[in-house]
């Protein structure tokens, strides 16, 4: 089972640092999930910028609805190290 996200804080550009609730962290660079119509939108700084942790669904969601599962996430970051 996927660890929680705990804590999401957006770095710059199209950067989030975010932590697990097995303390596992990392910076992702999400700019290559920003590709056809349904991340498009995000291209858009300030809107990228808005990220929230939907702590229902467990994922790293924006305010048009577009998410991103934390497993998808927390592979990236556990590969990296």
């Amino acid at each position: 089972m996927t660890p929680k996200v705990n804590k999401l804080q957006y770095k710059g550009k199209y950067v989030y640092r975010i932590q697990f609730s097995d303390n596992k962290e990392g910076d992702v660079n999400f700019q290559s999930f920003l590709w056809g119509e349904a991340f498009e939108s995000l291209k858009d700084k300030k809107l990228f910028k808005k990220a929230f942790i939907d702590k229902i669904a467990g994922t790293i969601t924006w305010p048009n609805g577009v998410d991103i599962a934390p497993e998808t996430i927390y592979q990236k970051i556990i590969s990296t190290r």
